[in-house]
């Protein structure tokens, strides 16, 4: 029985160290285990997503960090006329992406290997700009954010969409002060503090 419990304090102390780790050591989810982005997420739905988003007819939006297409596709099918960029520091992330939207016949994804901290897009660029999951992954996420903020247009949206659970989770709170800090206002909120996406506007 000692020796039980010896193994379980092991594994716990294991999965908190772990944790901790990636917590201090912002990095993208590996495409190894993209199982975990394929994963449905019944507290930040892609109905829920496209309900905040509102993504119109003819827009030009940009994904940060699209994993496997799992939001991608959807947003884009909405943009009958627009446009879908996506944007991964992964190439094998793009690949698959782009391989879906195939397989789905949606054509207007455009895909770009880019740091989010250095987004190749003019100012300007944007009508709205989404990210989910992906924001505590960047090893700076005000910067991440700044570059947001530049590449949307005035009138332009951001929604950041976050998990508890995720090692690199982006709480409603911190993200408040990162937007202050950055040149967004926070619009509204959907869901609470185990998930949700938050809509961000640029405050010029």
């Amino acid at each position: 029985m000692a020796h039980k419990r010896r193994l379980l304090t092991a594994a716990v102390g294991g999965v908190i160290g772990a944790a901790a780790w990636w917590r201090t050591h912002p990095s993208p989810c590996p495409y190894a285990q993209r199982f975990w982005v394929e994963a449905p997420h019944p507290l930040i739905t892609r109905e829920r997503l496209l309900e905040i988003l509102a993504p119109d007819p003819g827009e030009q939006l940009l994904e940060i960090g699209p994993g496997t297409g799992y939001y991608s596709l959807p947003v884009a099918e909405k943009l009958n006329g627009g446009r879908l960029f996506i944007a991964d520091v992964q190439q094998q992330m793009l690949d698959h992406t782009m391989r879906r939207a195939t397989e789905a016949g949606v054509a207007n994804i455009e895909p770009a290997r880019a740091d989010a901290q250095a987004l190749p897009y003019a100012n300007g660029t944007f009508d709205g700009a989404f990210t989910v999951t992906t924001l505590g992954e960047v090893p700076d996420p005000d910067q991440a954010l700044r570059e947001l903020a530049r590449v949307l247009r005035p009138s332009g949206r951001l929604v950041v969409g976050e998990l508890f659970g995720d090692p690199h989770m982006v709480t409603f709170g911190s993200l408040r002060a990162r937007a202050e800090r950055t040149g967004f206002g926070i619009d509204r909120r959907l869901g609470g503090p185990l998930g949700y996406f938050a809509l961000l506007r640029p405050v010029r």
